[in-house]
């Protein structure tokens, strides 16, 4: 079974554009690269990996490209754009340039923002058509406070592609289980919008109780479907609490509890549509025509 990770970072500190790391755990203030994860990954069985910005800046976009083309396993970047620009419709245009297929997706760092509104601002609309019409995806890294903003946006532009980052990451560590799973319903009325199957464990306290995060996959299964789940690895932010395998043996076990027959897709087949991902040479039709 190919298994495609929907969710990998890579970064180097020393860029100097990582300002989240500042407040982050010491263990993650250190430069995680392709050599870092290689051994792990194909160890773990894993064939294939979408890159995801984890700083503020088109340069950041262009280092992952950098990565992307000496990593054969990298098979997609979600980079990072100016959405305010008074020209972000050829910023776009040129990070598709200069991706050379590779730019799949964009994803603002929203929950690093000060406004809990932002997402709904009017002055986003030009980017978010543009996205829209080159065929781009749209990561929605969220949280409880973005909800109505979200919910805005979602309106506005109803047939964007959109994938909710680390399942809008629910207070699983308090408690949180029912708004969290009222705004799942919520969003999952939205035929178009998907969900990624990721960060669940690093929202848990220690000692590690992986039990605990079980209501929230079978409510993610239960609403999205095995159609709309893609699993990703969040590392190596994954790696405060758990190893790579650790997270995919546990995400393959839950998976086929709650949608059994369904690895394929969860774990390689949606991503490859979502994102249009080109596999031996053979780009996937995306869920949704631009």
């Amino acid at each position: 079974m190919i298994i495609i990770d929907a969710h990998q970072h890579y970064w180097q500190p020393a860029r100097g554009d990582y300002g989240w790391l500042a407040q982050a755990p010491e263990s993650l203030r250190r430069a995680f690269l392709p050599t870092d994860l290689g051994a792990e990954r194909k160890a773990a069985g894993v064939d294939f990996s979408v890159l995801v910005q984890a700083a503020p800046s088109e340069a950041e976009t262009h280092y992952l490209f950098e990565l992307a083309r000496q990593d054969d396993t990298a098979v997609g970047v979600v980079g990072w754009v100016d959405m305010e620009a008074d020209d972000v419709g050829q910023r776009i245009d040129a990070l598709i340039r200069d991706g050379g297929g590779l730019l799949r997706g964009l994803r603002p760092m929203v929950q690093d923002l000060a406004d809990p509104d932002w997402l709904s601002r009017t002055s986003l609309d030009r980017a978010f058509d543009h996205i829209q019409d080159r065929g781009l995806s749209f990561d929605a890294l969220v949280g409880m406070a973005h909800r109505s903003a979200l919910e805005r946006r979602l309106q506005r532009h109803p047939h964007l592609r959109v994938v909710l980052d680390h399942a809008g990451k629910p207070a699983i560590a308090s408690k949180g289980f029912a708004p969290w799973a009222a705004w799942i319903d919520e969003l999952s009325q939205h035929p178009v919008l998907h969900c990624k199957l990721s960060g669940l464990l690093t929202l848990l306290e220690r000692p590690l109780d992986e039990n605990a995060i079980e209501p929230y996959v079978a409510h993610l299964f239960a609403r999205f479907g095995a159609e709309r789940l893609m699993w990703g690895s969040d590392w190596p932010v994954l790696t405060t609490h758990a190893s790579f395998a650790q997270w995919l043996a546990l995400a393959l076990k839950l998976t086929d509890r709650y949608a059994p027959g369904s690895r394929a897709q969860v774990f390689a087949g949606n991503a490859a549509r979502f994102y249009a991902l080109s596999i031996d040479g053979t780009r996937a039709a995306p869920t949704q025509a631009a």
